[in-house]
């Protein structure tokens, strides 16, 4: 029973891990957008979402090991951020490719 708790305790150290991976580059992104590309785009402004992905880090961190309550937030939080604003603000900045197929471009 213990070699299985502690395979088991490496793996949510390895989620934990690759969830804080992400929840890094969304910050890391956020960061580097111009704060007028949110409002062409039509979300939220950037000190929103760098509130939003700076406390989804913060408790990334948190929960480090242990990927309870607060990293499941966090890595929500980050999706959000990754799946709803990074295209929205790709496109806003021309690096969305007008002519996109479900493949790639064509």
């Amino acid at each position: 029973m213990s070699y299985f708790g502690t395979v088991q305790g490496y793996i949510i150290l390895a989620l934990s891990i690759a969830a804080l991976a992400v929840e890094v580059y969304a910050v890391v992104d956020c960061l580097r957008r111009r704060p007028d590309a949110f409002t062409a785009a039509g979300k939220r402004t950037k000190s929103f979402w760098m509130l939003v992905t700076g406390v989804a880090l913060l408790l990334g961190i948190v929960a480090v090991g242990g990927l309870g309550i607060l990293g499941i937030v966090a890595i929500i939080a980050a999706g959000v951020y990754l799946a709803d604003v990074k295209p929205a603000l790709d496109q806003v900045m021309g690096r969305g490719s007008g002519r996109a197929g479900p493949y790639g471009p064509w």
